[in-house]
Order: C-alpha cells, then sequence, then structure tokens
C-alpha cells in the first residue's frame, strides 16, 4: 500500500505522546501488579474539569434554534467580536473582528494549515523552503513543515542565550550551514515554550519584529501558553502588542490550556489581515466551521468574571505543585541547579549523569516505577540529556512521584 502515499507523509514520525501512550498501555497490568500504577507526567494538558460556567453555557446553547447547523469557516461573528474583546482587554491590541481574526480547530490545525499555505512543497533538499523552529520546542512543529514539504532550521534556545537567541547569529550560523537565506519563510516562536516554560521580554519580542522586517520573512506566534503564569508583574504578551507587528506577524491562540478543554478544539488566528485572508481561502476549503455551540460558550467564557477567576485559580494550583515537586526533587533526591520557569506546567530538568540518554533515563523511570515522563530528544537537538516532567496531576501524586523516585533509586 506504500506506493499510494506521498513522500511527506511516510517520512513523519509517529507523535512521541501517542508512542508515550501506546506503550503505557501495554505495561500497565506488569505496573499495577507492582504497585507501580502509571502517574502521567507526560501530560501536556490540564486534568481539571472546565470551569462550570463554560459548560452550563454549552448546554445552553444546545437548545438554541440553528445551532446545529453549519457555521461559518472563519467563525461566527459573536465568537470573532469576543476574541476582539479579549484582545484588547488582556493586552490591549486592536484587531479588526471581519479581517484580521479566523477560527480554528484547535491551535495545532492552524499552525499546521498556516505552515502549509506557506510552503511551496518538493522532495528535492536543495530546493526546500524553510521554517525557523524553536529547539527545544513543540515536538510537532518540525513534522508539520516536514510534511508541507519543507525544511526546518533550529533556533537554539539555550540557559546560554536565557532563551531568547540572538537571531542574526542564527541566521549567519544558517548561511554558513550552506542555506540559502532567500529560502527562509518565516521564524516560528513560542513563548511561554513548551517544554522549557520560559518567556521572553518585551525587548526581545520588538527585536524579532525588527529580524523578521529586515529579512523579509513573515513571525509566527504560538502563544498557547500565554495565560499560564505565575507572578503578575511578570503576565505574558502578545507579539502584537509591538508596534508594526502587524505588518509581519500572526498570532495563534487555544482554549485548550487556559480552560481545561483539550478535546473542544477551539482557537484562533490573528494579525496581518493579509496573511488571515489567505489562510482563510484554505480553511474554508478543507473544513466547515467549528460547531456553533462550542463557539457560543467559548465566547461567553472568553471575557466572563468566572473565566478570569478560573484561570488565576488554575495558575495558583500549578504554582503550588511545582513548589512541591521543586522541594522533593532538590531535598529528597538531590537534583541540584535547573532553571524554574514563571509559566506553564511543565519543569525541563537534566537526566541523571550516570545515563547515556533522555530516552534511557525516561525508559527506566516508567519501566520501573510507573512514572511517565517525556525525554528532551523529542524536542529537539538541543533538548538531550533533559526531560520535561508535567506537573498537571493532583499534590497527591507529585508526592507519590517523589516517594518512588526515592524507593527506586532515581538520585540525581
Amino acid at each position: 500500500m506504500q506506493e499510494f502515499f506521498n513522500d511527506y507523509v511516510q517520512s513523519l514520525e509517529t507523535y512521541i505522546m501517542f508512542r508515550i501512550k501506546e506503550t503505557v498501555a501495554k505495561i500497565t497490568p506488569e505496573l499495577k501488579a507492582k504497585n507501580r500504577a502509571p502517574i502521567m507526567l507526560s501530560m501536556g494538558a490540564p486534568t481539571a474539569a472546565p470551569p462550570k460556567a463554560l459548560t452550563e453555557s454549552l448546554k445552553a446553547a444546545l437548545d438554541e434554534k440553528g445551532i446545529h447547523l453549519y457555521s461559518s469557516p472563519k467563525g461566527e461573528k459573536f465568537y470573532r467580536d469576543a476574541v476582539a474583546k479579549r484582545m484588547k482587554e488582556r493586552f490591549g491590541v486592536e484587531l479588526n473582528p471581519d479581517t484580521e481574526i479566523f477560527s480554528l480547530i484547535g491551535s495545532k490545525e492552524g499552525l499546521a494549515n498556516f505552515i502549509r499555505v506557506l510552503i511551496n512543497p518538493t522532495t528535492k533538499e536543495e530546493d526546500k523552503e524553510i521554517i525557523l523552529i524553536p529547539d527545544p520546542g513543540y515536538a510537532s512543529y518540525g513534522e508539520m513543515v516536514k510534511v508541507s514539504g519543507g525544511k526546518s532550521f533550529a533556533v537554539p534556545l539555550t540557559p546560554e542565550n536565557n532563551f531568547m537567541p540572538d537571531m542574526e547569529e542564527v541566521w549567519a550560523d544558517l548561511i554558513k550551514q550552506g542555506y540559502n537565506p532567500k529560502k527562509v519563510k518565516a521564524l516560528l516562536i513560542n513563548y511561554p515554550n513548551n517544554p522549557l516554560g520560559a518567556t521572553a521580554t518585551r525587548e526581545y519580542y520588538k527585536s524579532l519584529v525588527d529580524f523578521c522586517k529586515k529579512h523579509h520573512i513573515l513571525l509566527i506566534s504560538d502563544a498557547a501558553y500565554v495565560d499560564m503564569y505565575f507572578k503578575p508583574e511578570l503576565k505574558p504578551m502578545s507579539i502584537l502588542e509591538i508596534e508594526g507587528a502587524k505588518d509581519i506577524a500572526v498570532e495563534f491562540f487555544s482554549f485548550s490550556k487556559p480552560y481545561a478543554i483539550t478535546g473542544w478544539r477551539l482557537g484562533w488566528i490573528c494579525g496581518n489581515s493579509e496573511a488571515v485572508k489567505i489562510f482563510g481561502k484554505l480553511k474554508s476549503t478543507l473544513d466547515s466551521g467549528l460547531f456553533k455551540a462550542l463557539q457560543k460558550a467559548c465566547a461567553e467564557i472568553l471575557n466572563s468574571q468566572e473565566g478570569e477567576e478560573y484561570i488565576k485559580e488554575a495558575n495558583e494550583r500549578f504554582k503550588r505543585n511545582q513548589e512541591i515537586f521543586v522541594k522533593g526533587l532538590r531535598e529528597e533526591l538531590g537534583w541540584g541547579d535547573f532553571n524554574i520557569p514563571d509559566a506553564t506546567f511543565y519543569l525541563w530538568l537534566p537526566i541523571p549523569p550516570r545515563y547515556k540518554s533522555s530516552v534511557e533515563f525516561t525508559d527506566e523511570l516508567m519501566y520501573k516505577s510507573g512514572v511517565i515522563a517525556v525525554p528532551g530528544d523529542a524536542f529537539g537537538d538541543n533538548g538531550k540529556g533533559f526531560f520535561r516532567a508535567s506537573i498537571v496531576c493532583s499534590e497527591d501524586e507529585l508526592k507519590e512521584v517523589i516517594k518512588r523516585m526515592k524507593e527506586d533509586g532515581f538520585h540525581f
């Protein structure tokens, strides 16, 4: 059957989270038999129930006349108006809901299709167009570029550059490695970052806008974690807050993380009107829009007091979890110096030096202790020697993780 399918799809790697879930499902009986039932530190999603106001709004919307009919691919007007209001109140960004906002079936789908719009596909390596992506970064970015017939080039996020690399140095390195800079179509950024939890400053955002204008490339911002932060004075910003950003930038947002509705699949793209319009041509061909009841419920929660209180309480819970887990790692297991992020529900941790690779460490942790984490290699070459732990589970589960690791000899 393989000869029927295109080269791009056949070159894809199965998404790391799916591979982990498959393995866990197979070994769960064995783990339970030795009192090590799986605890998922690999989960990149909140596990709490969504806001009650949100689910009640959805139930009420189901009885509205015409709610089950086709929606507009760009999103219903009430949905786009709610997004525009949110962008104004949260970030101070003015957007035209008719020309600068378009609905998404989650930001992951939106990013994949936007990259598809940019890339002129080819199987010839020397002719492939390039997207600059963060490394470490979301595991799907590189595959999105690959399946679109393009090539990704890693932008190194390291402690040495404070996870905010000098893009002119990256550009010079790209040329030094023999790539044609004229093939670069866009820079993709993700702050707060998955898997690092790292954030960026206003000054750095301005430098990125200036860089993209200078080199005539698009700036794509994945802002999926922008509402997950622990200090009000370090509240993450939108790239569109930077003067002139709309000339070259689009930004992707998701309801999944802030409202714990990863299965509902809603989000939006906003920014440069021409980019949004061209993207909309593809979307109107590929899908028929979001279920209107979901749009109605999410439009209502987006600018509500209940929504704000839910986000605040969730962030307080993640901060407590972070403190519990960091204390256990340091005091009980001897983990020394590592970065403690001010955003997201992730910790980016070094593996003990006796292990040869991240995969070796996370595999042993899984098979021996039933603790499921993600090897850093899954997020790029700069992830080697690290692993990602998600702290979305309960406080008791995090304490149990520390207990198991101590009993099973996982000291640093």
